[in-house]
């Protein structure tokens, strides 16, 4: 098992108990950008609490995220807006084009994709966004020719 240092975070938790327990997730998530199997353990270990409840409570909320983002990692906006000027269709092209499903992260980690219920701009729908740069009126040519840019961006810098 890999060793994860949790000190830096719970220093931060003197006396945590299982109150603590979303804190101390959402702060690990901070630090290494995702929870890792590790770092659950870990946390259950020091917390006094069984695995399960941890992972149990983690996977309840949607803000946690168990496999580290992509290089580029893509929110596609769902709101009703976006849903209405073809969102969905978007999304699907996108999964098929990266063979990952939303939550995943492509086997070479350059690309993650989450779904969000609403971006905040609905004027620009259908709208994803990459690495906080918003892309507007998304179409699937678009898409296509923008995760081309992002792969040879990649290769140029590898």
């Amino acid at each position: 098992m890999i060793q994860i240092d949790m000190d830096p975070v719970l220093s931060e938790f003197p006396g945590a108990g299982r109150d603590s327990l979303i804190p101390i997730l959402q702060a690990v998530q901070e630090r290494h950008g995702y929870l890792s199997r590790e770092a659950m353990t870990e946390i259950g270990r020091r917390l006094h609490l069984p695995v399960s409840k941890v992972y149990g409570v983690a996977t309840f909320y949607n803000q946690f995220r168990f496999q580290p983002q992509g290089r580029y990692h893509i929110q596609v906006c769902r709101g009703t807006a976006c849903h209405v000027k073809g969102s969905s269709r978007v999304l699907d092209v996108l999964v098929q084009m990266l063979k990952i499903k939303p939550g995943e992260t492509s086997r070479d980690g350059l690309f993650s994709i989450e779904v969000v219920a609403c971006i905040g701009a609905c004027g620009l729908a259908p709208v994803i966004c990459v690495n906080g740069e918003f892309h507007a009126g998304m179409t699937t040519d678009k898409l296509t020719r923008l995760i081309g840019a992002y792969r040879k961006e990649a290769s140029q810098h590898a």
